[in-house]
Formats: C-alpha cells, sequence, structure tokens
C-alpha cells in the first residue's frame, strides 16, 4: 500500500531537492575550459586588479545556469500538465505545435532583418515568444470547434497545424540566404547564452509564478488524471482547470522557447522519472519534476559546454542523445497497453 502524502513529506522532499540543484549548479559553475577558483570568486571584482574568476563566473557561468534551470523548470512542468490532460504519456510541451510555431516566428524575424530589442531580447526571442503562443491558441481554438475540447481534436489539430508551420519554414528555409539559415538552425538546435540579470529576473518570474498557479491546481489535475466523468463526479469545474492549466504550461513553455529555442525531451524524461520514483500526485509531481528538470539541463547543458571544448554542443543535441533511447523504450512500453481494434 503506497504511503500518503503529507504536508511536512511534500516539504522535505522539495527541500531535499533544492539543496540537490545548489550542489549541482555549484559543481557546474566551476566546470569549464577556464578553472575558475571560487575562494576568488568571493572576493569580489578587485578594485586595483580586474579579477578574471569572479568575471567568468559572474558574467558568463551564472547567468547561463539560471537560465539552464529557468528552462529545464518550465518545460518539465508543462510536461506534467500536458501528460495529465491528455492522458498520454508520450505527451511532451511540444506536442500542441509549439515548436513549429516558435520555428516559424523565429525564421520569419531571421528573413526580415530585424535589428530592435525588446527588454534586451532580440526579434527571434520576442517572435519564437508570440509563434509559440499563438500557435497553442489556433491549436485550442480548433480544438474546441472539433468537439468541446475533446482530447482527441486537440492532438489531431495539434498534428495538422504542426505538418503545416513545418511545411511553411522548410520553404522560407530554402528562400532564405545561408547566413539566415544558420542563424535559424542553430537557434533551433537549442542553446544556452549568456542573458542578462533583467531578462533572466523576468524569465524567472514567468516561470515560477506560472509554477505556483499550477502546483495550486494540482489536487484537480489528480481528480482529472482518473478521467473527466470520475473528475466531474468529484466537484472539479473540468473546463475552466483545462483552460487555466493549458494556458499556465503553454506561456511558461513560450517564455522558455523564447529564451534557449527547441530543447526536446526534458517535459518527456523528467516527469516519467519523478512519477516512477516519488509516485503520480501531482502536488509533489509538479514542484519535484520542476527542480529535477533545472537540475538535468544544468548537467547536460555542462556537458554541451566542455565535451568538445573550446567549441560548444547545442545543449538541444545533448538532450536528444540522452533522451532519444528513453523515449524508444517508453513508445514500446506504450504500445503494448494500447488496444487499437475495439
Amino acid at each position: 500500500m503506497k504511503e500518503l502524502l503529507t504536508p511536512k513529506k511534500l516539504i522535505f522532499r522539495v527541500v531535499s531537492a533544492m539543496l540537490v540543484l545548489v550542489a549541482v549548479m555549484l559543481v557546474c559553475s566551476l566546470i569549464g575550459t577556464e578553472s575558475i577558483s571560487l575562494k576568488a570568486v568571493f572576493n569580489g571584482p578587485g578594485t586595483q586588479a580586474a579579477n578574471p574568476d569572479y568575471q567568468i563566473f559572474v558574467e558568463f557561468r551564472l547567468p547561463r545556469i539560471i537560465l539552464a534551470c529557468l528552462v529545464g523548470a518550465a518545460l518539465a512542468c508543462s510536461g506534467v500538465v500536458f501528460q495529465a490532460l491528455l492522458r498520454n504519456p508520450l505527451a511532451d510541451p511540444y506536442i500542441l505545435g509549439i515548436s513549429s510555431g516558435a520555428g516559424l516566428g523565429a525564421i520569419i524575424a531571421v528573413i526580415c532583418g530585424f535589428n530592435w530589442t525588446v527588454w534586451g531580447r532580440s526579434p527571434i526571442a520576442v517572435f519564437a515568444f508570440t509563434g509559440a503562443l499563438g500557435t497553442v491558441w489556433l491549436v485550442w481554438f480548433i480544438g474546441r470547434m472539433a468537439g468541446r475540447f475533446h482530447v482527441t481534436g486537440l492532438l489531431l489539430a495539434g498534428v495538422v497545424v504542426n505538418a503545416f508551420f513545418s511545411a511553411v519554414i522548410m520553404f522560407l528555409t530554402s528562400i532564405a540566404k545561408s547566413q539566415q539559415v544558420y542563424s535559424t538552425i542553430f537557434w533551433l538546435m537549442g542553446n544556452m547564452t549568456e542573458e542578462d540579470f533583467l531578462v533572466l529576473w523576468i524569465g524567472s518570474g514567468c516561470v515560477i509564478g506560472g509554477i505556483i498557479a499550477l502546483f495550486y491546481i494540482s489536487p484537480q489535475l489528480n481528480a482529472l488524471s482518473f478521467g473527466e466523468e470520475d473528475a466531474r463526479s468529484m466537484g472539479v469545474n473540468i473546463a475552466r482547470t483545462k483552460l487555466i492549466a493549458f494556458g499556465i504550461a503553454a506561456a511558461i513553455t513560450a517564455v522558455a522557447v523564447s529564451l534557449s529555442g527547441l530543447i526536446g525531451f526534458v517535459g518527456l524524461l523528467v516527469p516519467h522519472a519523478v512519477r516512477l520514483v516519488f509516485g503520480p500526485d501531482h502536488r509533489q509531481l509538479l514542484p519535484l519534476s520542476g527542480i529535477v528538470g533545472a537540475i538535468f539541463l544544468v548537467i547536460a547543458d555542462t556537458l554541451a559546454r566542455v565535451i568538445i571544448a573550446p567549441a560548444q554542443l547545442p545543449v538541444g543535441v545533448v538532450t536528444a542523445i540522452l533522451g532519444g533511447p528513453f523515449f524508444l523504450v517508453l513508445l514500446v512500453k506504450y504500445s503494448r497497453k494500447v488496444s487499437w481494434l475495439k
């Protein structure tokens, strides 16, 4: 018989996971092409002579590690939500066409040659955010027209929109200049870059706020995991819960995509790993998935920085290498449970 989740147990697990995250961030901040000393970092920027250890840590590694935490947490929590609402263990944050919408927005910004910024963000990031969020709401609208938020309608709408936008991306790529194509492909692979702290503060506020909001509706997500009829009998407002959950998950995914490009498998791999160890209760699944997602992406980005140093791999390549075999195992396992002939 499974243990009941108590507030004390939840707090202990979340705090323990946070301590592991801090330890991983600290260790990864010391790994790179240049060795640095924490003692030298704590000495500050220096008054007479520059302190290179401090500059490397504060200007390059710390912002990148914070960004990896932010993106990893957003994608992992979005994966939890989409898997719960769609009742599909193969669902991930990009299942409703977010990747193609973001990619289309990014390539439009590159081809048009925009060079303005918003809060320090390039037009690629702004257009990717708009494209990702717009695509989700387009899929939502089509799914509603198909039959009052039927899961199958949403999935089919996502597949169709994703295929159409992917075709448009290929067309625009074929007519773009070589440098424009390189910029777009590099962004599509997913990369962590050194961000301004203002951007990190704004992005962190959006993602953390979204995760907290999702945590408050975690009991409703637990009910929905049993099926709509059971959830309705428990007094859950299904339409409102789905609208709120999808909206928040789509928003934080769009924020993550605009900051880092497309990074796959985090939203698929992390929720399953956490669910396997701690169970399916969304009250702990959401916060723990966010923390573990942050840990996973910090480690993956550190590997991307050093594995072919001084060159750097796109972090999306590392997550795909780690997540691809897991996805195949999950696909085979899930396919055996599905009966196609009824």
